[in-house]
């Protein structure tokens, strides 16, 4: 018990402040007890202890030793280090100090800024207020100068406009003075009491102005009437110039305005007039005089004549050969629209003389060119646009275009070439074309005019040739026995080609068929000049040459394309249906039995071996006359071939092949007729023993051959 009470003493003696650890002071709950020795009953240093089997009062008591021990410890530290811990207080409290000294500095900067701020305010808005002042004044200023500006009247524009020189330095005060003018009709202007005195001093300077404009623009348009002047040059130089003073007449002044656009219609009427009627006339006496007249058609014979468009000197030879077909300058004048036209003078001082249709193309180009620069001037001067440009052109030009239109058709009423006239047809389409690509329209109506005038002449002329050539008489110009071509083909052969080549590239529709009509008449015509032969194979060789020269021609003349066009296709035709014609023709003369017994008997051979014919009946003794006479006349046979092939037509390389074609031929009806013999019945008769091999006819036929090349 002592033991207890000593142990109970001591207990007394030792306090402990377990504080949040005290158990007693409280009433506590034995449930929330269990989770908390279940919870430390977990802690490592718990673990260690229960698995050790420390005492755990004796434990706590250690712990509570080292922890005096610690306090201890601690103690002596502090008060090793109380110096150093009031120097840092010391320090804090200074630190305070300053940082308080910085507040009361920041309070009062921020209150600074504060006073900053609402007087940027203040400011901003007196500087949005004196912004909206100054727009409002500017837009006053603005206003008020324009009006100003345009209603006062400087003196220095007052002295100019009435004693200056008419020059580009005038033309800017004209231009100031236009725009006070305009100013002051409008209803601002009317609106403002100043208007009142201007208005007349403005009025007073407009009719100065415009005197003074009117007197420069007509001094300058008379200016265009003075012999050898260049019209356009004047025009770009003196009136483009100042166009402007037009511009200012028509807006302040309109009678005046329409005064000199009269004066410059009939100046400029007057001076086209005059020029292109002498230019025609010098022109027209440059006429060639070798053109063809109304006997000189396809079917004309040959005597004198008169010159195109004008007489021909008496006693003259006559050319029909160059009469149908397009001169050498035919397609030039096509080519070159555009070269320089025909000086008259300097032509006649060089002995120089055109065709009609040189002369056309440069009376037409003058009047294109000159028509395109004044189409333009007036567009430009008078700033007219669409509809009055025409009407303005028209009032200009219309004498003159009526001029040429009568002077051309006086010309055609005279005109019986063909070929000419589709080569004017042709350059009239071609000027259209070039008028268009320069988008001026101002001579259209002038070419569809040449158009009614040209193609009625031209269709009527081409039916004079057809009906010359329907109305030639062969029997009285034809000469018996000559098989060589006609001369109205050789005249066709060049029309055709003219024609042809004329439409190429225009495809007109009315020529194709004119030229389908001229070809079927002349068709017709070859034909019946053929029947007036009497053997079969004078008339074939008289086709064949005159077809050959038409092809032949047409070669020439058009190359490659000669096969595109219906006359060559139709010629063409005509001539291989005729050779083969002539091939039958002229074998017949000399191997005619053998020819007529294979033609025969090879249908009956096949008629019996198919059973629907009677046996072939062999004739022994024709048979021999047939095979013997075939050997030995068949050499003597083609050197007469061979000598009246080439002698009946008049194109060599023509004769050339058809000789071949008939030796060709030749050998294909021996081969047939070797092949008949080789057959039954025939192949038992000995006569077959004197056939004539086929190579010795080849051979032969060779020679021939290499002899027609050598002499080609």
């Amino acid at each position: 018990m002592e033991g207890n009470d000593s142990d109970g003493d001591g207990l007394e003696s030792v306090q402990i402040d377990l504080g949040r650890l005290d158990i007693t002071s409280e009433e506590i709950s034995f449930d929330e007890v269990d989770d908390f020795i279940t919870e430390n009953l977990q802690d490592e240093l718990v673990k260690e202890a229960l698995e050790r089997g420390v005492d755990l009062r004796q434990y706590a008591r250690q712990v509570e030793q080292e922890l005096h021990e610690v306090e201890s410890s601690s103690l002596q530290d502090y008060l090793q280090e109380s110096k150093s811990i009031a120097h840092l207080h010391n320090q804090i409290q200074a630190c305070d100090r300053v940082l308080q000294t910085m507040e009361q500095m920041l309070g009062t900067f921020q209150s600074d800024l504060g006073n900053i701020s609402s007087e940027i305010q203040t400011l901003q808005e007196q500087s949005l207020s004196m912004n909206v002042k100054l727009k409002n004044r500017k837009a006053v200023h603005a206003n008020l100068s324009s009006v100003v500006k345009e209603l006062v009247v400087p003196p220095d524009m007052i002295m100019s406009i009435c004693e200056m020189d008419v020059n580009d330095v005038y033309l800017q005060y004209l231009m100031a003075l236009s725009r006070k003018v305009n100013f002051a009709k409008s209803p601002k202007a009317r609106a403002i009491s100043a208007y009142a005195d201007v208005s007349n001093e403005l009025e007073l300077l407009r009719l100065k102005a415009t005197d003074r404009v009117r007197t420069h623009l007509l001094a300058r348009i008379h200016s265009l009437r003075k012999p050898k002047s260049n019209i356009q040059l004047l025009q770009q130089n003196t009136l483009v110039k100042f166009r402007y003073f037009y511009q200012f007449l028509r807006e302040h002044s309109r009678p005046v305005a329409e005064e000199v656009m009269k004066e410059y219609k009939e100046t400029m009427g007057k001076i086209y007039f005059s020029y292109f009627k002498v230019y025609v006339g010098s022109v027209t006496k440059l006429l060639a005089d070798d053109a063809p007249d109304k006997t000189d058609m396809l079917g004309s014979d040959d005597g004198q004549k008169k010159g195109f468009f004008g007489a021909r000197l008496a006693g003259a030879p006559k050319n029909r050969s160059a009469v149908f077909a397009l001169p050498r300058d035919g397609l030039w004048v096509l080519q070159e629209l555009e070269v320089p036209v025909i000086v008259p003078h300097s032509a006649q001082q060089q002995g120089l003389r055109f065709a009609y249709t040189a002369l056309f193309r440069s009376i037409n180009y003058l009047l294109l060119d000159n028509a395109s620069s004044e189409y333009l001037f007036i567009s430009d001067f008078f700033g007219t646009k669409g509809q009055g440009t025409l009407e303005l052109f028209f009032a200009i030009f219309g004498k003159t275009l009526a001029h040429l239109l009568r002077s051309i058709e006086s010309q055609l009423q005279s005109s019986f070439d063909s070929v000419a006239l589709l080569t004017c047809i042709r350059m009239n389409h071609e000027f259209r074309l070039l008028m268009a690509r320069r988008r001026i329209p101002c001579l259209d109506r002038y070419f569809e005019r040449l158009v009614q005038l040209l193609w009625p002449r031209f269709k009527h002329v081409l039916d004079l040739n057809i009906e010359s050539v329907q109305a030639y008489a062969p029997a009285a110009a034809h000469r018996a026995g000559d098989v060589h071509p006609h001369f109205v083909t050789r005249r066709y052969a060049d029309f055709a080609a003219a024609f042809l080549l004329l439409n190429r590239g225009f495809d007109n529709v009315l020529l194709t068929s004119s030229l389908e009509r001229l070809r079927l008449e002349m068709e017709n015509f070859i034909l019946r000049l053929a029947a007036e032969f009497v053997g079969r194979k004078e008339q074939l060789v008289f086709l064949i040459n005159n077809y050959d020269l038409v092809l032949s021609v047409l070669q020439e003349r058009l190359g490659a394309d000669v096969d595109a066009v219906a006359e060559g296709e139709a010629f063409q035709r005509l001539l291989v249906k005729r050779t083969q014609e002539f091939v039958e023709e002229q074998l017949s003369g000399s191997f005619g039995g053998m020819i007529e017994f294979v033609k025969r008997t090879e249908p009956l051979m096949q008629a019996a071996q198919k059973g629907a014919g009677p046996a072939v009946t062999v004739d022994e003794r024709a048979l021999e006359l047939l095979v013997r006479g075939f050997a030995s006349d068949w050499r003597k046979a083609i050197d007469t071939i061979n000598g009246d092939v080439i002698k009946s037509f008049a194109n060599f390389n023509n004769g050339t092949a058809i000789l071949q074609a008939v030796l060709t031929q030749l050998i294909l009806y021996y081969q047939r007729f070797q092949n008949v013999l080789a057959q039954a019945p025939f192949k038992g008769l000995p006569i077959r023993n004197e056939l004539i091999n086929t190579h010795h006819i080849m051979v032969e036929v060779k020679k021939h051959r290499d002899g027609g090349a050598g002499r080609r």
